[in-house]
């Protein structure tokens, strides 16, 4: 009956394992809630297409659509952004493309442009850099289908069409620039079949460069065109007789919608968009970094486990004979170890800030993973991150306060507004420096002056308040007590080898964890540079877990060996041994930026490493703060579990 029971008890804990397993792998293949109620259609409908950012992975600049003389409606209106879509630079407004659901249109003139020089240049300067135009229907973004030469291959989805290319004529080897002024959008829409109502699941664009021509005089959207009539059924197919960018030569932009019924229903609308890239790479990579740094953890564990039990059990029998006084290794510093280091208050800090990215981080990742940032919800990722960051100043008050009482601090509140501004200023004055850059470049990716006001309202206004709540809360409580007591004259730290010097084994340090995340630090890098969606968040949440291990584990050994050789300055050491690892992100960052990116503007490098040097920071005191905890619970449990006199 007993053995029934237990069974009985194990079943619901059993599929609680399974299901998050479940999710976890689900979630390495791109799960999300759809975030957006969907929107039925019928036939004749009116479809609103809106026009997005201008974008190109050369220089990291956007700019505003109509920033380009490109036709525009009667009065341009500005869809309503969240602070994450502000921060990426995304200016949704309306334009003059106008559909009917299930009316196929053909050669739809939209406006006639004769350049001047002005808008010859811009023009130029947009395809020199390889701009993309972006456009949005039923929150769909527009994409340009590649058919790959395997075809086989699925489909890939380009994000946005070229503006235009460079090219020549046959027989000359001028290089001329051409406009792509033809879009021939296909509209895929999924049917019920018992209400007739329909729903978009596609939003796919073929552009074109076409030099139109006429019959007649210009009679604006009456105009009949002999290059593309829908009456003689002359459409656009090829760029063959292509428009050209040049002074007084007029450019007739156009487009066609085709409708085409698909079998996708509107909750899977995305996977097409979340699955443009070849994964097979992804998984090996992924799988074989995990496989590597959970052997590296069990060989640590192992190793640590039989050698301070071996340890503790010789300290312990010594004391049982009289020959306590020959004490050699970690044992040895017991009075000092527990030192409050130099620049206490300035650890406080730091610990506390890594608490609150901590905080963030894994918030953030239980919500990707549970599918609730919708890819739909542009800049929803952006907003939450920042939101949590703000609300997470509790629990950086608290760490701050707590350690800070436990060196014996008295001004609690000193350390509470120094934790709650130390790190958002550092990050704040390289980000006013990068933003006054975009800004002088007339981009939209410069933060207007009313959302700078609402991040600063964030900061002063809730995540200080928040910080010295906790600091109050955590400044309360009774003071953590040392397991061992500390001498009052310090002890004198014996020559170290040169493998035990301070730099040489943080710079080792770092080494592992870095290791751990450096692949999918690809795909995030070639998410944020190159323009695509990353929604692979499964794999993220168990590398973001293995890194945590990595940072621990390998801050105890050195920490381990440090104390063996009698050194008891670990409290810094410990914080920067794993926090080195970002100074190997940041190396990693530029060599990305060397190999796989194409920027040559010096604006859109200092944007580039200005950015990837805020990231690198925050990447420090995250897992600076991560070593630090498990030294600090190391130190604790050995120096506990052994008797001193």
């Amino acid at each position: 009956m007993e053995s029934r029971g237990s069974k009985a008890d194990c079943a619901p804990m059993m599929m609680i394992i399974s299901a998050i397993f479940l999710l976890l792998i689900h979630g390495t293949n791109s799960f999300y809630l759809p975030g957006v109620a969907p929107e039925d259609f019928i036939k004749g409908d009116a479809l609103k297409v809106k026009v997005n950012k201008l974008t190109s992975t050369k220089t990291q600049l956007p700019y505003s659509f109509y920033s380009l003389p490109y036709c525009r409606p009667d009065k341009i209106l500005d869809s309503a952004e969240n602070l994450g879509e502000v921060l990426r630079g995304d200016r949704i407004e309306n334009s003059p493309y106008m559909f009917k659901m299930r009316e196929p249109q053909m050669c739809n003139i939209v406006c006639r442009l004769t350049p001047d020089a002005k808008t010859v240049k811009q023009f130029k300067e947009k395809i020199d850099d390889e701009y993309r135009v972006n456009m949005i229907l039923d929150n769909l973004p527009l994409v340009v289908p590649i058919q790959r030469a395997d075809q086989e291959s699925p489909t890939v989805y380009q994000l946005g069409f070229h503006i235009g290319l460079k090219g020549h004529y046959a027989g000359s080897k001028e290089e001329k620039y051409f406009i792509h002024n033809h879009l021939a959008f296909t509209v895929k829409y999924h049917r019920d079949l018992q209400t007739e109502t329909a729903r978009i699941v596609g939003f796919e664009v073929k552009p074109f460069s076409v030099k139109h021509e006429y019959e007649g005089k210009w009679n604006d959207a009456n105009t009949r065109l002999t290059t593309c009539d829908p009456h003689s059924k002359h459409t656009v197919v090829n760029s063959n007789s292509p428009q050209e960018v040049a002074e007084k030569q007029e450019i007739i932009f156009t487009y066609d919608v085709e409708f085409q019924e698909s079998d996708v229903k509107w909750a899977s609308r995305w996977d097409a968009y979340l699955l443009m890239s070849d994964d097979q790479i992804h998984w090996f990579s992924i799988v074989n970094s995990l496989m590597i740094v959970l052997f590296l953890s069990g060989m640590v564990a192992m190793i640590m486990l039989r050698t301070l039990y071996r340890d503790i059990s010789k300290y312990n029998e010594l004391e049982t004979q009289e020959e306590a006084q020959e004490e050699t290794g970690w044992k040895l510093v017991h009075g000092d170890v527990f030192r409050a280091p130099n620049n206490s208050d300035l650890l406080c800090v730091y610990v506390g800030t890594g608490v609150q990215f901590f905080g963030m981080i894994l918030v953030t990742m239980i919500f990707a993973v549970l599918g609730f940032l919708s890819p739909s919800n542009r800049g929803g990722l952006m907003t939450a991150m920042l939101l949590l960051w703000v609300f997470m100043g509790l629990f950086a008050g608290y760490a701050s306060a707590r350690l800070y009482k436990m060196f014996k601090g008295t001004e609690w509140k000193r350390i509470a507004f120094r934790t709650a501004v130390l790190f958002p200023a550092v990050v704040s004055a390289i980000f006013i420096v990068l933003n006054t850059l975009i800004w002088g470049q007339k981009s939209s990716g410069a933060v207007p002056f009313g959302t700078m006001f609402a991040l600063v309202f964030l900061w002063f206004g809730i995540s200080v308040p928040l910080v010295f709540v906790g600091a109050y809360v955590g400044f309360k409580k009774p003071a953590l007590e040392d397991p061992v007591k500390t001498n009052k004259i310090p002890r004198q730290i014996p020559e170290q080898a040169w493998y035990m010097n301070p730099v040489f084994s943080i710079l080792i340090g770092g080494i592992l964890p870095f290791g751990a995340v450096f692949i999918e630090l690809f795909f995030i890098l070639t998410s944020i540079w190159l323009n695509q969606f990353y929604y692979i968040f499964g794999f993220l949440f168990l590398v973001f877990i293995i890194l945590i291990v990595t940072c621990a584990e390998i801050t105890i050994v050195l920490c381990y060996f440090q104390l063996c050789s009698e050194d008891y300055l670990w409290w810094w050491r410990s914080y920067l041994t794993s926090g080195s690892s970002a100074l190997y992100l940041f190396l990693y960052a530029t060599f990305y930026f060397f190999t796989k990116l194409e920027i040559s503007k010096l604006v859109s490098g200092m944007l580039y490493f200005g950015y990837m040097l805020i990231a690198s920071y925050a990447f420090f005191v995250l897992t600076g703060t991560i070593g630090f905890y498990a030294c600090f619970w190391f130190t604790r449990l050995i120096y506990s579990s052994v008797k001193i006199d």
